[in-house]
Parts: structure tokens; sequence; C-alpha cells
């Protein structure tokens, strides 16, 4: 009983509380990197960086349950003809790993993130699985969150982002350690124009409404 109970209250009392760490920045805390992270709430983090990993990451964020059916169908396809290894998780799926497990892959952690996922879309809103998303991903060498991530490339808050610096911010995110946003290869820069593209469409479409509700018109 206690298993079961334990991650509930946990999650209940992140719905809340600041995300106190994560077991990646326990890593890279022992493997000698300088961890940075400055937790902000969704309203210090610019529209832009967020409708950009909706456009990059998730783009039916707003509309599942936590999975993206057609897209794990895709992974799985992908992955049995023997083609780079790509993954179909959602913003939901990443925030459970992230916050509650460790990175590595395995099929007992695979089996807990999709409880974990669970849990968090019946017990968190989504602008708070956002929230929490952007405030423990890696967004360079032991750079965590968006607002520690804005600050170490760009010189400026989170909320200060310009539609370019977020959409290479989110272009990163796959590999954080390995490519950087403000000297981008030729695949960034590529990635990064056409997430420039795609978050204007999330915005347009109404993609991030569960962050972002429309205004209502005046009679």
């Amino acid at each position: 009983m206690i298993l079961i109970l334990t991650p509930i209250v946990i999650a209940l009392a992140y719905r809340f509380v600041p995300i106190p760490g994560t077991i990646l920045m326990v890593e890279r805390a022992l493997q000698g990197m300088d961890v940075r992270r400055i937790p902000v709430p969704l309203t210090r983090i610019s529209p832009y960086l967020v409708r950009s990993v909706i456009a990059s990451e998730d783009a039916k964020f707003c509309s599942h349950n936590g999975f993206d059916w057609i897209a794990i169908q895709k992974a799985v396809k992908s992955n049995e003809r023997g083609r780079r290894l790509r993954g179909g998780s959602t913003i939901s799926q990443q925030t459970a790993k992230n916050v509650f497990l460790w990175p590595e892959r395995s099929w007992l952690r695979k089996g807990l993130e999709t409880g974990f996922t669970v849990l968090i879309e019946t017990v968190w809103p989504k602008r708070r699985i956002m929230e929490a998303y952007l405030n423990v991903a890696e967004f360079g060498p032991g750079i965590f969150g968006a607002e520690a991530g804005a600050l170490y490339h760009f010189g400026k808050p989170a909320k200060d982002l310009s539609p370019l610096e977020a959409a290479r911010m989110a272009a990163i995110l796959p590999s954080p350690g390995r490519w950087s946003p403000t000297n981008p290869s030729r695949r960034i820069a590529r990635k990064s124009n056409a997430i420039v593209k795609g978050a204007r469409m999330v915005r347009e479409s109404g993609l991030s409404s569960c962050i972002y509700p429309p205004k209502k018109k005046s009679q």
C-alpha cells in the first residue's frame, strides 16, 4: 500500500510546490558538472518557448491524455525496420521520466514512466505539466530549466526569448550536450527555422489553448 500511495502523495505535492531536483541533476553533479537551475513559474517563460516545444516535441500535447498512440506506432515501425532509433514520447511522458525516474532506457523504466504519466495527467493540469517540463529539461551540460538555459545561452531571462531563440532552445532538447543554440550547426539552424514556423502554426491553430486559452471577444 505504501508503494502505491507514496508516488501519489509526491505527485500531488509537486502539483503545488517546486520540484526540488531530479536524478539526472544528481548524476550531472556526480560527473563533476556545475549544475545550474533557476525554477520559475510558467508566467516567466516566453510563450514562444512553450509553443516551440509543442511544435517540436508534441503537437498534440493539449489534446492527448498523455500518450500519442500514432507517434508510438510510427516509432515502433521505424525501429523494427532497423532505422535510427526514434521515440514516440510526449511531453507528459518526458516530464514523468525527468521528474520521477532515471534517464537510462530499460523496460522497467518505461513501464514506470507509463504509470507516472497516467498519474500526472490525472492529478496535474496541462499547464503544470508544461511548467514542470520546462523547469527540469536539460538545455546544456548541467544546465536545467528554461531560465538557466536562457541565461546561459543568451544572457537573458526566459521570458524575453525571441521566436528564433526559443526555437533554437527547443531544437537542442534531444541532445543538449551535443548541440548549441548560439552556434547552431546547419541541422539545428534548419530545424530552428522549421520550429519558428511550427510555433506560429501552434498559436494560430489553437494547439496551445490548454496553456493560453483564447480570449473571449467582447460583445
